[in-house]
């Protein structure tokens, strides 16, 4: 026997972001005076509170603001060691390259599966405690068969997104054979790494792996039943996005530096029914001081925007996407709608989920409840901690109403 009320009703919401504009105003189907019923870790329904229906118990928002889970589509949580001292040395005014992975890597081959799995259940718990209900993790720093299989069975253990990115960077034992490590990765690598995976991604940039070595790991994810995604575009114009269209990935994350080509490429692509989602990492271009990405050329021209946190421990150790919400609002060119959105119903196309990202019925019960009366506080008040609860599948997972 339980004691848990079937159906629980959440009222005296001022204002309730469903994404669903059949729903209500705008693109993210704002509700105002609003209310939602949970049931069976679904939404039930969703509306104006004075249509609400009875329910089992009810939850009162007290006038705040209620809003879908965070959908994090890109971060890297399954790491050993430290890089502090490297990110004070960018902010001194060295430049960031994609060789100091390779610090990352010793330490997470030296640490313990039990280290790196307390480690990422840690992040995920302050991820969730900042209103992220949803993580995309991936592998890249154990560039061994071994230790990369290892790594997707820890991100396994806290997420049901995951991905195998074996070619992060080439691994320091074939510095001076790099197609010998793609052969690795498109083989023994991918044969046990695959069966712990739903996603394969390259890492297509200077200092990582060029056009062919990348098409090549993503056709052979492919081919062994993986989804495609890319790093691109992050260290100066490049083959990244155009790959990614061509190979009809679900996102191409980072695109910080862009042609009017690629804008189109993912402007055409938005219009498939598989659309490839620019997913935008503001957090790294801060910790990094590198340009920040148009997302407004981007909206304007028609492509699918995210924004994802990047969490990991050297370009970007934050897992904050309310941070993010309010980097891209200042910095990139985006409304406090479409960066919510973005960070919300956008991460869920990055990841080709249909029930997170938004609050309408049938949708999984993952929510926020904010300390405001709207979702602009987000931008409004950064660095403020606004999340008061989250829900998860229906569950109370963190905070209190």
């Amino acid at each position: 026997m339980t004691d848990t009320p079937r159906a629980v009703l959440i009222d005296d919401i001022a204002t309730l972001v469903t994404n669903d504009p059949g729903l209500g105003r705008g693109a993210v189907g704002e509700i105002a005076d609003a209310a939602l019923v949970i049931e069976d870790g679904r939404v039930a329904w969703a509306g104006p509170r004075t249509r609400a229906p009875e329910a089992d118990a009810r939850v009162d928002a007290a006038g705040r603001c209620v809003l879908p889970g965070f959908v994090d589509s890109h971060s890297h949580i399954v790491f050993a060691g430290d890089r502090s001292r490297e990110f004070a040395a960018r902010m001194s005014g060295q430049p960031y390259s994609a060789g100091g992975i390779r610090t990352t890597v010793a330490a997470t081959r030296d640490a313990s599966e039990a280290e790196l799995l307390e480690n990422a259940r840690r992040l995920v718990g302050e991820a969730r405690a900042q209103g992220t209900t949803t993580l995309e993790v991936k592998s890249g720093y154990g560039l061994t068969v071994a230790d990369e299989e290892r790594a997707l069975a820890v991100a396994a253990r806290v997420t049901d997104e995951v991905t195998f990115l074996g070619a992060h960077v080439v691994a320091p034992e074939y510095t001076d054979d790099p197609q010998g490590y793609v052969d690795l990765v498109t083989g023994p690598m991918l044969e046990a790494c695959a069966p712990h995976a739903r996603w394969v991604d390259v890492f297509c940039e200077r200092g990582a792996f060029d056009e062919e070595s990348s098409r090549r790991v993503l056709t052979a994810g492919v081919e062994r039943g993986l989804l495609p995604r890319v790093h691109g575009n992050q260290l100066g114009e490049g083959p990244g996005v155009r790959l990614a269209v061509e190979t009809r990935a679900a996102s191409v994350d980072h695109c910080t530096y862009l042609t009017a080509e690629d804008v189109d490429a993912l402007a055409q692509a938005a219009r498939r029914p598989d659309p490839t989602v620019a997913t935008l990492l503001p957090g790294v271009d801060f910790s990094t001081r590198q340009p920040y990405p148009d997302a407004r050329a981007l909206i304007d021209a028609g492509a699918l925007v995210a924004l994802a946190s990047d969490c990991n421990p050297g370009s970007c150790f934050t897992s904050s996407l309310a941070f993010c919400v309010a980097v891209a609002v200042r910095d990139m060119g985006m409304t406090p709608e479409e960066a919510v959105w973005a960070a919300t119903a956008g991460g869920a196309r990055a990841l080709r989920r249909t029930d997170v990202g938004h609050l309408g019925p049938g949708a999984r019960a993952d929510l926020t409840l904010l300390s405001a009366p709207n979702h602009l506080y987000l931008a409004y008040r950064p660095g403020v901690p606004l999340v008061a609860a989250v829900w998860k599948d229906g569950e109370l997972v963190s905070g209190r109403p």
